[in-house]
């Protein structure tokens, strides 16, 4: 290892660094054995060989001017995001050689190592990037012309959130590979990086940080800890944003309205900031957001936000309706800042967090063949999912995805001085020779609630074994080598057992299951049935006959499932007197984790309606958030449901394209470009505005287009601007602040000449002294709202 932690600083973690109290063991101690993440695992190696790393290099080579043997990816690696799968692929393949071993997998990973290491020779100054006019850019925001917003900062597409995989990537490489080299070009990209912002101010810097990007503060302060030198913790704390870390440090909840994952890597490096130097403020960010989201924001299977956003933690109406549901990322980088927290202290709420998103939202986002990849998992009733296509798509959720199919063996175990704590029990084998301990853990939970564990060798280390909560107290079962054993242990701690292990002890525990109902966090008469810790739901047929394409195309929005929306007035429910109704879900005889629930729906359904474990759900439409009511009141609910989707989907039958201004990535999907703009939330809805200018780029591919509307907000006083199409004056509108504290559509019909265009420009201008907009809402339509 060429950088040793100094003493000081190694001091300094036992006084400051609770984090250091427990370690999860290194990823390469653990194998994983037969189950279903083992199968994920295989199928995600697949899917990293199939991937195209000239492809992949080549947005790096063309910045750099090296010719490319091939062309780029399309989609977002050629839509101005050009390397940030690049990175995630240089930590998937170093997560996955850690994890397997796979000489296949440290071939590619050198390839990619070494054609990197020459773009950045050719750059000369420790710069490794492929964002697309990307030197300029850096010589604005270098001499501190800087142009900052939610997703574009001087007019590039979050260029330090594709940077930032960059340097994960070379830190993952370093850190399972023990790769100096990608060390060494690590050290001199983030020094490029501090001589890039050597004369901005820290308000520059933090104006920076308004347009997203990643976890950098994760990279530099774990360069902290691997180098010691000072000036990597200053950055840490340069690009840690001082306006989420404030509030949530003096526990203000301010997330509302925000988009979540431009927030979760933020706060994992705050966590990374208090690990490495103790800083208390970063630390109390950190717990209390993960409280929060958990806590208030997180549905059933672990993921949280609507259209990529926090929503109203007190309505979960749009978690419903809309189809963009949990996304992918969020989830991958929540169980990055539990991992962080549980280290803390082995607190075992953050395993509970981590084993049920494990199970539900990670494992189930892979398909078990293709291993095509999810981006957004709908809760919407009677809606589905697509998956990304190898060489077709590379969104945000493909980059974390080929990590987290390769880190399953991550959280099994923790240890610390003297003990070994089983977390997650998942088939798999620790060898770490180094602590001398060998053992295997067999188990085909969850089908199965019984696990064994077998020791290798012999050991003395106390081995404490999770007592999860959803097993009820009393109920867990322990021998060792078959001598039943008293556990005085509740749920939600841990069982110590401490003695001399012997080769071939073998400690066998039962794990017994229930059924529970989970409302929807707002407690609207939504639940989602629970097995243990697993989440299941129905494959449902709304449509017989239908044709839908679970594979998402190379479109900048692919990754949403835009197929016909079932009324939600029509869908399955659960009837019954009260909630208590568990005893009419009948378990399947001879079939673990399947369940009828015939007796319960209203309508009744043709056939059998079967309960099935979430991550075995594929390729269909299915119920996983179920309505609920008694009998009395099913007409009153329907009737109630009815006249709020009526209008919703008249207007969706008439839309050709829609965005919300404010929200990040369909304005990105859009070509949001503007001047002197700003966006915001208005009591949960998004706007934006301007004393400049700004434009979206809406489709029109069928030439179906003939009204453009608009929605405004009611208490907008006095403001006055141009809507421009397509460079053409369409209208003229003065806003007076007569329609109250609502939001209100207008909609102007489009000239004849602009029917058959297939990209209408959008663009609002303001007039002189005044504002254009809020805009809360664009929206094609084939004709005007009767």
């Amino acid at each position: 290892m060429k950088y040793l932690i100094p003493l000081l600083l190694a001091l300094s973690f036992l006084s400051h660094a609770q984090s250091q109290s427990v370690e999860t063991v290194p990823l390469q101690k653990v194998s994983l054995l037969p189950s279903p993440f083992k199968h994920a695992q295989d199928t995600n190696l697949n899917y990293l060989l199939e991937l195209d790393a000239d492809r992949l290099l080549a947005p790096y080579r063309q910045q750099a001017g090296i010719e490319s043997p091939e062309p780029s990816y399309g989609n977002w690696e050629g839509d101005g995001l050009g390397g940030h799968i690049g990175g995630h692929y240089l930590s998937g393949l170093a997560l996955t050689y850690a994890a397997t071993g796979n000489e296949e997998i440290h071939q590619r990973l050198q390839y990619m190592l070494n054609s990197l290491a020459e773009v950045q020779k050719a750059n000369g100054n420790g710069y490794l990037g492929g964002i697309p006019g990307g030197e300029a850019m850096w010589e604005e925001i270098q001499a501190g012309n800087i142009d900052a917003d939610l997703f574009v900062l001087n007019d590039k597409w979050v260029p330090w959130y594709n940077l930032d995989k960059v340097y994960a990537g070379l830190r993952d490489v370093y850190r399972y590979t023990d790769n100096e080299k990608a060390l060494d070009m690590l050290l001199a990209l983030t020094d490029w990086t501090i001589e890039l912002v050597s004369e901005l101010s820290d308000e520059q810097i933090q104006q920076m940080l308004v347009s997203e990007h990643g976890g950098l503060n994760i990279v530099f302060a774990d360069l902290y800890e691997i180098t010691g030198e000072e000036k990597y913790l200053h950055l840490a704390r340069q690009f840690s944003h001082q306006q989420i870390l404030q509030p949530l440090s003096q526990h203000k909840d301010q997330l509302d309205g925000l988009h979540a994952n431009t927030q979760i890597p933020k706060v994992v490096g705050f966590e990374r900031v208090h690990g490495v130097a103790g800083d208390e403020a970063y630390g109390e960010a950190a717990e209390y957001f993960w409280r929060n989201v958990v806590k208030k924001r997180t549905v059933a299977i672990g993921g949280n936000s609507v259209r990529e956003h926090f929503h109203d933690s007190d309505d979960f109406s749009d978690m419903i309706e809309d189809v963009e549901g949990p996304e992918t990322c969020n989830s991958y980088n929540m169980l990055k800042l539990s991992r962080l927290l549980y280290q803390r202290g082995a607190e075992t709420r953050y395993i509970d967090y981590y084993e049920r998103t494990l199970y539900n939202h990670i494992l189930s986002s892979q398909h078990p063949q293709s291993g095509g990849l999810v981006y957004f998992t709908p809760m919407r009733p009677n809606h589905y999912r697509v998956y990304s296509a190898v060489h077709d798509a590379m969104w945000c959720c493909v980059g974390s995805g080929i990590e987290s199919h390769a880190k399953y063996g991550r959280m099994i175990y923790a240890s610390d001085e003297q003990s070994l704590y089983v977390n997650l029990f998942i088939p798999s084998r620790l060898q770490w020779q180094e602590r001398g301990l060998d053992l295997t853990m067999n188990t085909r939970f969850p089908d199965d609630d019984s696990v064994t564990i077998t020791f290798n060798q012999k050991t003395d280390v106390a081995l404490k074994l999770r007592y999860p909560r959803w097993v009820e107290g009393g109920q867990i079962s322990l021998s060792i080598n078959g001598e039943a054993q008293e556990v005085t242990a509740s749920p939600g701690e841990y069982i110590e057992l401490q003695r001399d292990w012997q080769t071939d002890d073998k400690v066998q525990l039962q794990l017994p299951m229930q059924l529970s109902l989970e409302q929807m966090p707002d407690k609207s008469d939504y639940y989602a049935v629970l097995f243990g810790p697993i989440v299941l739901a129905a494959k449902t047929d709304p449509m017989p006959g239908e044709q839908l394409n679970f594979v998402a195309d190379d479109s900048r929005m692919g990754h949403i499932a835009q197929g016909e929306q079932c009324p939600l007035e029509s869908v399955p429910m659960f009837v019954a007197d009260s909630p208590d109704f568990l005893d009419k879900i009948k378990p399947v005889p001879g079939e673990p984790l399947t369940f009828e629930v015939n007796d319960l729906l209203q309508p009744a359904q043709n056939g059998s309606t079967r309960l099935i474990p979430f991550f075995r759900l594929h390729d269909s439409r299915y119920m996983l958030y179920w309505p609920y009511s008694p009998e009395e009141k099913v007409e009153q609910f329907r009737a109630a449901q009815s006249s709020l989707s009526e209008e919703r989907q008249q207007l969706e039958e008439l839309t050709v394209d829609s965005l919300i201004p404010g929200e990040q990535q369909p304005e990105a999907d859009h070509y949001f470009k503007g001047e002197e703009t700003r966006a915001g939330v208005n009591n949960g809805d998004h706007w934006r505005d301007a004393s400049g200018w700004f434009s979206y780029e809406m489709k029109n591919p069928e030439g179906q287009a003939r009204v453009l509307r608009l929605t405004y907000f009611g208490g907008d006083s006095d403001r006055r601007f141009d809507v421009l199409v397509n460079g053409e004056q369409l209208t003229s509108v003065h806003l007076k602040g007569e329609q109250g504290a609502k939001l209100f559509s207008r909609e102007y019909e489009l000239p004849e000449e602009l029917h058959d265009e297939s990209t209408l420009t959008v663009r609002f201008e303001a007039h002189e002294g005044s504002i254009a907009g809020g805009i809360y809402g664009v929206r094609l339509l084939r004709h005007a709202v009767e």
